[in-house]
């Protein structure tokens, strides 16, 4: 610039109009200068905006603490940065290095990388006083950002290891930014640190600036809450599926025979769930599940069975036909060794009775004494035989005959006893007898209705709970694993095409784990190839929807799920061309969209 003082001199110089363009000149060159640091910022606004909308959709939260330090570098132009995470290591709070970034090195750590950080934390506290020479530790403790020029020339922080680090590295740590994440209740929970600000015309190392120092703080602010809430989000989540584990080991603890099952069935559900989203033709094809859909049908399969916990224990738990709180077949033996003990007093009677009779030889008393042993012991091995078939009937393991269950009310028939109150009864009671009689399993009608009632159980549990638009399927989902393809199943009867895919998918994985657990008090597990086999017959029957079993055979979900819950004595082989519906072209139309 020129002095009106120096304006002889000037035109001396030049002429005026000269001098007139080179003032002019510059003041462009200022306009456009201002005007490219205004864009700049503006620029550096909208990328900070579109960041905080960004990190409010993370869900992951290793993924989310990598987005905010990239962020963080992209918006004040750094090459390296640090983001640090606010814990307790024993009683001692600390700064434990979550990710490490350092682009001219290629130095990825943490985060999503798989490669764990190698440093160490910085403790807060060294001997009880603040650890105030660590540039971090120092920010998290007052909660004030630092600007650093050049680390090699500061006073009052030290900055050996980062030294140690560029002697190994050949980097050179020159300017520094940190600044403190502060959540939403004003709380200090971690430190973002970056290194050396890069110009973004020559590429080299300069100073952090104040609008630097603005920017990285409003990231800060909005990363911290960010995180917070994911993190309460994911808290809460586990503490959700805490839980349902609760509500299942309640289950377990009461009835240890179906407390696998309510574990087992999620697994195998989610098995074939993933197998029928990877499907690409036939009537399933454009079944497709996101993350969301995957986790809603999982905690749907956790808690498919929760209303068991209103199921009364000794039903739950009735291993054999005669079992309430114990087993009455015990009392059914008492009472064959109280006739037992009749039939040889009555035997012993008759013999005295002989004996005392003076009309007879003694040849005629050894006679009918013997006929009455013999009448005895014959009486006495019908007893036992008697005894052992109510033994073998008891157990419900098999397919009672219908031969079996009128032998059954013979027996009754055929023993009289005195009860408690003296009076002449027959030998079994009629809920005896009823039981005794039960075709399959160990369940009378009535305890199987009180069983059944557990869905109903469920929807109502499930139905009462105020659930999140991600999860609000879980009621039917779970609600629905007991419904039939043909409208057969309970509690509402629906037909296939009123059922969602889920829901389906629930029914076979419920079915098939059923067939093959071991753990049951009244049946054993079934081999593979029979559970396979009956698992295609309910296919062709009504019972499970015939596609989803074409994909549980043809991706092999059986053989997965076996190889780590069922046990090795079950595990024969299958001939997948033996089994029913296997081979058969899938059905253009039907119940199977």
């Amino acid at each position: 610039m020129y002095s009106l003082d120096n304006l002889d001199e000037a035109r001396q110089i030049r002429p005026m109009s000269s001098l007139v363009d080179v003032i002019r000149s510059e003041r462009a060159a200022a306009m456009r200068r201002a005007m490219e640091a205004t864009e700049d910022v503006f620029h550096r606004l909208d990328e900070l905006n579109e960041i905080g909308a960004a990190l409010s959709l993370e869900k992951d939260l290793d993924a989310l603490l990598e987005k905010i330090l990239t962020a963080a570098k992209t918006i004040t132009r750094a090459d390296g940065g640090t983001l640090y995470l606010l814990e307790r290591e024993g009683m001692e709070r600390c700064l434990r290095f979550a990710i490490v970034r350092t682009s001219s090195l290629g130095l990825v750590m943490g985060g999503t990388s798989g490669r764990p950080v190698s440093f160490d934390p910085i403790p807060l506290y060294l001997n009880g006083s603040p650890n105030s020479s660590a540039i971090a530790a120092h920010v998290a403790l007052t909660g004030l950002p630092v600007i650093i020029d050049d680390a090699y020339l500061v006073d009052g922080f030290d900055f050996t290891n980062t030294r140690d680090f560029d002697r190994r590295t050949g980097y050179r740590s020159q300017s520094f930014l940190t600044v403190p994440l502060v959540n939403h209740d004003g709380e200090i929970i971690g430190v973002l640190q970056l290194i050396n600000s890069l110009d973004p015309v020559t590429g080299g190392v300069t100073n952090f600036s104040k609008s630097d120092q603005r920017l990285a703080e409003s990231l800060a602010s909005q990363a911290a809450v960010a995180y917070e809430n994911r993190q309460l989000i994911v808290q809460l989540e586990r503490l959700f599926e805490c839980f349902i584990e609760l509500i299942n080991s309640a289950i377990d603890e009461k009835s240890p025979y179906t407390g696998g099952h309510c574990s087992r069935v999620p697994v195998l559900t989610m098995m074939l769930a993933d197998a029928v989203d990877r499907t690409t033709a036939g009537p399933l094809a454009r079944f497709k599940m996101s993350e969301r859909d995957r986790y809603e049908l999982r905690i749907a399969g956790l808690l498919h069975d929760c209303g068991k916990i209103t199921t009364p224990v000794h039903i739950v738990d009735k291993a054999t036909k005669l079992e309430t709180i114990y087993d009455r077949i015990h009392v059914i033996d008492q009472r064959f060794e109280v006739i037992a003990r009749d039939a040889q007093i009555e035997a012993l009677q008759a013999k005295l009775s002989l004996a005392a009779n003076r009309d007879l030889t003694k040849e005629e008393i050894a006679g009918w004494s013997e006929r009455v042993d013999s009448r005895l012991r014959a009486r006495l091995e019908q007893m036992a035989s008697d005894r052992s078939f109510l033994r073998r009937a008891n157990l419900g393991s098999e397919l009672m005959p219908a031969q079996d269950a009128r032998r059954v009310r013979d027996i009754s028939e055929a023993y009289t006893w005195r009860n408690e109150h003296g009076d002449l009864v027959p030998f079994l009671t009629a809920d005896e007898v009823a039981n005794l009689t039960i075709r399959s399993g160990t369940l009378t009608g009535e305890e199987r209705k009180i069983v059944n009632h557990h869905i109903v159980s469920t929807i109502k549990m499930l139905e009462s709970l105020p659930w999140p638009k991600h999860l609000k399927n879980v009621p039917e989902y779970a609600g629905g694993h007991h419904e039939r393809m043909d409208g057969r199943g309970y509690p509402r009867g629906l037909r296939g095409e009123q059922m969602s895919v889920q829901a389906r998918i629930m029914a076979v994985a419920d079915i098939f784990e059923a067939l093959t657990a071991k753990d049951r008090p009244y049946k054993r597990g079934k081999k593979l190839s029979e559970a396979m086999h009956i698992l295609g017959r309910f296919a062709l029957n009504g019972h499970i929807d015939p596609e989803l079993y074409r994909i549980f055979v043809r991706e092999k979900i059986y053989l997965k799920y076996a190889e780590q819950y069922v046990d090795p004595v079950q595990r024969d082989d299958v001939d997948e061309s033996a089994l029913p519906l296997v081979g058969a072209a899938p059905a253009e139309k039907g119940g199977v969209t």
